[in-house]
């Protein structure tokens, strides 16, 4: 009788076993995902909102881009403000005179020739007008612009972290011509090696006549 009871004691604990491997079998496998450091440029844009990062596109935007970091190498950034905000669509800025009607040089920028990221929330592309691509004037997607990529405009950056700073930028007070009344001002913009911890990842038809 003891045996017996041993024997069907033994048989219960194999079942048992058995269901539990069954059960770890059927539980769907855990990929282990790995963050590769991106090889792209790092830009470090402080405002007097709080800090954005962008991450440069140079493969799939090397004209656009390059003119980018030439630019923020030089500092002809710094100082300079966000001068149009229009929410709900993009935040612009880069313009010397801060009028959107101001370049750094007489020359626009060339269309890049392959085919550029599409315009979603926290993409960044270059201000254009029938004359072409402006050549220091930027903004910053406040939501998915996908059908600027059928006028011309050129994805070149993105924004990796501070896309609430961006979103507390497009919050601010305007007046005409959507010109903040208050100065957003980009006190400094310059290249970094890493971006801080727990950084996020990052449409109405543009009039073509008039820079974005």
């Amino acid at each position: 009788m003891i045996k017996k009871m041993a024997a069907i004691t033994a048989s219960i604990a194999l079942l048992g076993v058995a269901a539990m491997a069954q059960e770890k079998a059927a539980e769907p496998e855990k990929k282990v995902e790995i963050q590769k450091e991106s090889k792209n440029t790092m830009v470090e844009m402080q405002t007097n909102h709080g800090n954005i990062y962008l991450e440069i596109l140079s493969e799939e935007s090397p004209v656009h881009s390059q003119n980018f970091l030439a630019k923020v190498d030089a500092g002809k950034y710094n100082s300079l403000t966000f001068h149009r905000i229009v929410p709900g669509f993009v935040i612009q800025g880069g313009d010397p005179t801060g009028t959107g009607t101001g370049s750094m040089g007489a020359d626009r920028l060339a269309d890049e020739k392959g085919p550029c990221p599409p315009e979603v929330r926290g993409t960044m592309a270059m201000a254009r007008s029938s004359m072409g691509a402006s050549n220091c004037q930027f903004y910053i997607n406040l939501k998915d612009n996908i059908g600027l990529d059928k006028q011309g405009f050129t994805t070149f950056a993105k924004v990796i972290k501070g896309m609430d700073v961006v979103d507390k930028i497009s919050a601010v007070k305007t007046g005409p011509g959507d010109k903040p009344l208050e100065p957003v001002v980009m006190q400094k913009v310059q290249r970094v090696d890493k971006v801080p911890a727990s950084a996020e990842m990052a449409a109405p038809v543009k009039d073509a006549s008039k820079e974005k």
